[in-house]
Order: structure tokens, then sequence, then C-alpha cells
């Protein structure tokens, strides 16, 4: 029995997602809730888990792909019905490959030829068993992309990111550590695949070795490097194309006897059984890349340019690049503009005396790291903010411009906006007027570090009535921030700097001292907030930065 799946609501008011990457290709087995697809929509980057027990029938979009919630994107064969259907397509593959029914419906259903997925020849009922890989490389779509373009396998690189997840840096150290000789290992030796190497049911390529010397075939590494830089570049490898033999499921090789393609002349994108394995998706990454090639090349020619030419980010002469906008990048963009056309933006600037809050963090700090809990200053301004708000609860307010009414709430989330390697993410930490100063930290890092990794659930995005933002992270002073829409306000927080201020001790004297200072910088809709009101809540904040004692009262 056939199941179809359709692409689900994966948050509340979402109409569409783009498919960024799939965790299973066609003929793996799933079992129910494990993940098959990462699906990114709004501003979160969520797994779509297997809805049954089964096999991968076929994957209906391609990664990259913007498709509308309640599109099928992928059906199953359900567990029962399976083998049958398997066993049924699979007598004539057996055939062409000489290896029993069995072996090649294990190797179709793409299972890591590891220890963990049992021996080679390990059946369809034995492989079915197996957990999914634990070893999922965690890279944002750019990353990988500059992967692919600099040949870079993914599965080795380091990442030195949150959570391990994998930056550009570290694909650039990775390019510029690997030897020659290193690439020279990484090619398969001539001669064929060993014959246990098929055992898996992946069918092997491997005939006659090529002559020392022959020349590349057109279209492989060697022979592409006089299309234009225009092309999309294949995907990374970890076996150089022209390869005198690889493994594919047969599904594998129809595509690319549909596309045209010489599968030894595609790169592969990982290793199974001590050999170079392509997948469907190498498989039509590489035919769709050979065929704006061939177009770029034509074009080229025509135009009386020079072919051949490459280059890392603008080829020799060029100076634009284009990539769509769309993702995370297009959501962020038009919630920018959805708020500076909604509300009317009002900035409000000042400085604050934060020595006193400065030695209470350091003197709690410890006492924090016992906790396995990273204390930073954050946690008191969001103390301070929620004191401030319940003082003036139009600040924490919104606007119902269909029902033309102002939404007072008693309930204080804070959203903590956070700069990621896709753009900039608001989670939200709830309820924090009821949490203690530890709470608030522990929530609140917890949040943050799943923005960055990527793991974040798009709930957790939502929900806010309040933001802050530190731009003094990066060494920023004074910002004007755009308000998180429909929120009535948001605050930026600067880099605290050592600064002279004139202080007067018990007895009226003054002196000049060096002391803690922090910026603020508080915008505000000025449909809602006026200007006294907006001055009144940024000091009832500096008080209470200013006398961190005072934060223990609430």
């Amino acid at each position: 029995m056939v199941r179809e799946f359709e692409l689900p609501d994966v948050g509340e008011g979402v109409a569409e997602g783009e498919l960024i990457t799939w965790l299973v290709e066609e003929g793996d087995p799933v079992t129910e809730d494990q993940p098959v697809a990462e699906v990114e929509t709004d501003k979160a980057l969520v797994e779509v888990p297997a809805p049954v027990d089964g096999t991968v029938r076929e994957l209906h979009v391609e990664a990259g792909e913007v498709v509308p919630v309640g599109t099928v994107i992928i059906s199953f064969d359900v567990a029962g019905e399976t083998d049958e259907a398997v066993d049924a397509g699979t007598d004539s593959e057996g055939e062409r490959t000489g290896e029993p029914a069995d072996r090649v419906e294990s190797g179709e259903s793409g299972v890591e030829g590891d220890a963990s997925a049992g021996s080679s020849g390990a059946t369809g009922a034995d492989t079915e068993a197996a957990a999914p890989p634990d070893d999922r490389i965690f890279a944002p779509p750019r990353v990988r992309r500059m992967a692919r373009e600099q040949g870079i396998d993914l599965s080795h690189v380091p990442g030195s990111g949150p959570g391990g997840r994998i930056t550009a840096a570290d694909v650039r150290a990775a390019n510029d550590g690997e030897s020659g000789e290193q690439r020279d290992r990484s090619r398969p030796q001539t001669g064929g695949q060993p014959a246990d190497e098929t055992e898996s049911g992946l069918e092997d390529s491997s005939g006659a070795p090529e002559a020392a010397g022959e020349a590349p075939k057109p279209g492989t590494e060697a022979g592409t490097t006089a299309s234009s830089s225009r092309r999309t570049e294949p995907p990374a490898q970890v076996e150089s194309a022209d390869r005198d033999g690889t493994l594919a499921a047969p599904a594998t090789r129809r595509i690319a006897d549909e596309e045209g393609v010489d599968i030894d002349a595609v790169p592969a994108v990982e290793k199974r059984d001590g050999g170079a394995f392509v997948t469907p998706e190498a498989v039509r990454e590489y035919a769709e890349a050979q065929r704006q090639a061939q177009e770029a090349d034509r074009e080229a020619l025509e135009a009386g340019e020079q072919v051949g030419a490459k280059g890392t980010e603008f080829a020799e002469g060029e100076r634009e690049r284009r990539e769509p906008f769309r993702g995370v990048r297009k959501t962020i963009a038009d919630a920018m503009v959805e708020s500076k056309y909604s509300a009317p933006h009002v900035t409000h600037h000042d400085e604050v005396d934060v020595t006193e809050l400065v030695a209470a963090r350091e003197e709690l700090e410890s006492h924090a790291e016992d906790r396995g809990i990273r204390l930073t200053y954050m946690p008191f301004i969001m103390k301070a903010v929620v004191a401030a708000l319940k003082e003036y609860p139009e600040m924490n307010a919104v606007i119902d411009e269909e029902a033309e009414e102002i939404v007072y709430r008693d309930y204080y989330n804070i959203g903590v906006a956070t700069a990621t390697d896709v753009g900039l993410m608001v989670p939200v930490v709830e309820d924090a007027d009821h949490k203690g100063l530890l709470q608030l930290s522990s929530e609140m890092n917890e949040v943050v570090q799943k923005a960055r990794d990527r793991t974040i659930s798009p709930g957790e995005l939502r929900g806010s009535t309040f933001t802050i933002t530190n731009v003094g992270g990066i060494g920023g002073e004074y910002a004007t921030p755009i308000i998180n829409y429909p929120e009535a306000g948001i605050l930026a927080i600067g880099e605290i700097k050592r600064k002279p201020r004139v202080v007067t001790d018990g007895n009226g004297a003054e002196s000049i001292e060096p002391r803690s200072v922090m910026t603020l910088s508080l915008s505000f809709d000025h449909r809602l907030i006026d200007g006294a009101v907006g001055a009144r809540f940024m000091n009832t904040v500096m008080e209470y930065l200013e006398n961190p004692s005072l934060l223990l009262l609430d």
C-alpha cells in the first residue's frame, strides 16, 4: 500500500516552506517519527518526521524547492506490503547485477555499509531495524554551497560553531589545509572494485581499468574546466569523477539513464562499503549543472567571450552575482518593512551608570557557574524591563488594527534578538516576571543556542510582548532598532565602557571617577506611546540597572 505524505503545517499561519535537504533516499527504510526532511519556514528550520513505518517509495520535490503546505512531498510503501512490492520490482535488477533479489533490496534501502547496519550482504529485514545515522552534518545552506564549490566533503570538516555547527571559516580552513597528496589519496584505485564491495546490493559499474594518461570524459572534473563560471557546481564530493566504478541503487541508475548522464562522471557525495556512492540528488544536480554549463558556454561563445575563467566568488570580469531572495532573509525583510510602514518609530537614547550592576554580576557569576549556568547581564536587564513594563503597561500593549482596540497584556514574554548565520531571530522567554535571575539566564541561554543551531521550534519564536537586542556584543553603542512588530517597543543595549563621571559623595562633595557606563536606545510605536512615556519608561529601567539590589524586591 502506498502512503502519500503532504507537507504539514509546521507553524501557525505558515503557508509554505523551503525543503532544505532530504535526510532519506528512495528505497530507504524508515520508522514512524524518524526525520525524513529539513524544511525552512518562517524563521525556523524544522525536521519533518515520517508518519509510518515503511520504505521510501518516491521523493516528489527537489531540495531547494519552495512548496505550499498540503503538497505531497514524499510517498511510502507501508510496512507489511513493502517486501512484495520491492521483490516484484527488483527481479530484473537482481538478474542484471548477478546478485540475489534480497541483496538488491538491501542495497536500494540506502543503509550505510558500516557495522551498525550489519555486514555487507545483510538482508532488507536486518537493515530496516538500523537506527537513523547520528553523524548528520549541521551546516547552513550557504556553507554547504561553498563546500560544493570548493569540492570539500563536510563529513570530514570539524565544526567550530555552536553545537559543532560548520561555519564558512571551517570550510575555508579545510580547503587551505588539504594538500595535493591528500587529494590524490582520495581518488579511487584503478582496476575496478573488489567483488565483495557489491554485496550490499548496490550496483558497481566497475569495468576494465582505464589506460594510464587517458583523457577525462567530457563533463568530468578535468573536462569541465572549459565551462563558464556562471554554472552551478556539482555537489560536494568524496571521490573524484571519472571513476572506474560507482556504487548506486538501481533507481539511481535509471535516473542517470533518463538524464543521459554517465554515472561514473557524477561526483560522489559519500562512501559506502569502501566505494564511491552516488545518490539520486547528485545525479539530478550534476545533470542540471551540465545543462547550465553548456548553455553558459554557448552564450559566452556567441558573445565572443573567453570560455574557461573560473573564480571563487566572482569570475574575472564579473561585477555582479545573484542569489534567490527567499527563506529566512526574505521573512526578516518582510517583517522589517511591515514594522517601519505600520508603526511610526521614535528612538530615545540615554546612558546609565552600571558600576554597581557590574559588581553584582561578578559576585554572582561564580555561584551561577557552580550550577552550570553562564550568567550574563541580560537577565538583570530583563528583570529591569519587566519592572518598568508593569509601571507603564502601554509599553507592553499592542494595537489590534482590525478591531481598532488597544490590547493590554498582563503577561511578560521577553524576546531576545539573536544574530544567527542565516539572519536575525527572536527567541522568546515566556513569563519572565515569574522567574529569578538564574532561571531567566538558563532559559535564555537555551533558546538562544537553539536559534543559532537552527533547532528552535516555531512556537519558541512567537508570543513576545517586548524585545531586547544587544548591539554592544559587536562593539556598538547607540542604535535605532526596528520594533518587533506588532510590539510597542524594543530596547537596544550598547557596550559597557569605562568613562569619566562626576560622582557626589554623601557629604555633597564631587569628584571625577572612572565608571562603567552602558548606552540604551529605546524605539517605540509613536501611535501608542507618547515621547514623555517613553522617556519615563527608560528612566525606570535605568533606575533598576543603577541599583540592582532593587531587583530583589520583584
